[in-house]
């Protein structure tokens, strides 16, 4: 499934260039693959034979060592194209930083080696049916020298595009055979890995080709080499939650433009005037020309918003909480805006934007389900009880 990785990226302009230019393909025919599922496995392996997926790698292993404000752009820019591609790769990103935090020399030599060539990781994190998101039912237990991953996963977003599988487990070693310490561990293995199965089954009304359906693992044989602790990484002040919901806030401002551009085109091109309004197009309606117009502050607002939580992300080492908070208030405006924009655009085109086969629809499909991923309510306490208490957000986030 790997991709061969064309050329190397080595900028953040170079990355946004590429972005744009592959955004460019993938917007034509994503309403299509959306309206009939159509798994996007050739746009995949064109955003990874691009080198994008690899511009997180540290410069020591060969790296461009992009800082998460330009994966958040490029983030942004792909989600305004197609916001399923957008949020394939999300886990990708975020466990090659858990990998950089947390990993051994040795991991990190092998598994940013296998990025640079053009592999995808993808994630195995949630459950279901925990009393929390929190909580974690999959185990790894010692077996011998390796040791045995047993539970199933759902939402693995990506999975179906995958080459690894970054697999969120719990210790389950009383007697303390194994001599680690008690935690979560990261397994990053093979996707093909004897006792896998990844199943599509995933059938949210949004979102509907990230292949984020359900994984089992049963009696999976894994390395202790393959393990990582990802305490290093969510119980220390390393921006770690901030930099993953970064890039959550950078799909769903994407979707906004994107809803927001579609909203434009259908307008000159589809729309007609209302009687009432006394103009002959409808893109010289007055009280149209006003609602573009607050539906572009919105989006501007939620894009320029994105900007400065990524430069505090970017900077996350000196102040983690800082960064939390402008990851929050990005968080806030982003989901604000793409479910604003995207319910809008049918305000504004008028019964014509409404017909199936358009399937306009889906931007607003997407940035509903996208925008399940945390509550946004949450982020205003954060915000709140640092105004009022100086208290600081939490470390880990909601990845």
């Amino acid at each position: 499934m790997t991709a061969v990785v064309a050329d190397r990226i080595e900028s953040a302009a170079q990355a946004y260039s590429v972005a744009a230019q592959l955004a460019s393909e993938f917007a034509d025919g994503a309403a299509a693959r959306d309206l009939g599922r159509e798994l996007p496995f050739a746009e995949v392996d064109r955003l990874a034979a691009s080198g994008l997926l690899a511009i997180t790698v540290p410069a020591a292993f060969g790296g461009a060592d992009l800082p998460p404000s330009a994966v958040a752009e490029v983030v942004r820019i792909l989600a305004g194209a197609d916001p399923n591609i957008a949020q394939i790769p999300h886990s990708h990103f975020v466990y090659l930083n858990l990998l950089r935090l947390a990993g051994t020399a040795d991991q990190q030599a092998r598994y940013f080696g296998q990025v640079l060539a053009g592999a995808r990781i993808a994630n195995a994190q949630s459950e279901r049916g925990t009393a929390t998101v929190a909580d974690i039912a999959t185990t790894v237990r010692p077996v011998g020298n390796r040791f045995r991953i047993d539970g199933v996963k759902f939402y693995c977003t990506g999975s179906l595009f995958a080459d690894l599988l970054a697999v969120l487990t719990r210790l389950d070693d009383p007697e303390g055979r194994s001599g680690l310490p008690a935690g979560e561990y990261i397994a990053y293995l093979p996707a093909d890995t004897p006792g896998v199965r990844i199943i599509d089954d995933w059938n949210g009304i949004g979102q509907r080709t990230t292949g984020s359906g359900t994984i089992e693992f049963a009696e999976v044989l894994v390395e202790p080499d393959q393990l990582i602790a990802r305490s290093a990484a969510v119980h220390a002040p390393t921006g770690y939650g901030a930099y993953a919901q970064l890039l959550h806030a950078a799909i769903d401002t994407g979707i906004a433009r994107g809803a927001l551009s579609a909203a434009t085109e259908f307008v000159r091109t589809s729309s007609r005037p209302w009687f009432e309004s006394g103009v002959e197009r409808a893109i010289d309606d007055p009280l149209l020309i006003q609602r573009f117009g607050e539906l572009s502050v919105a989006v501007t607002a939620a894009e320029a918003t994105l900007t400065a939580a990524g430069v505090a992300v970017d900077a996350a080492l000196e102040s983690v909480g800082a960064a939390s908070l402008a990851v929050a208030t990005a968080k806030v405006l982003a989901d604000r805006a793409a479910n604003e924009v995207s319910a809008a655009l049918f305000e504004v085109g008028g019964t014509r934007s409404a017909a199936a086969d358009l399937n306009l629809h889906h931007f607003w499909r997407n940035a509903r389900t996208h925008t399940l991923h945390d509550p946004v309510r949450w982020k205003y306490q954060h915000i709140g009880r640092a105004l009022l208490h100086d208290t600081a957000p939490p470390l880990h986030g909601v990845i």
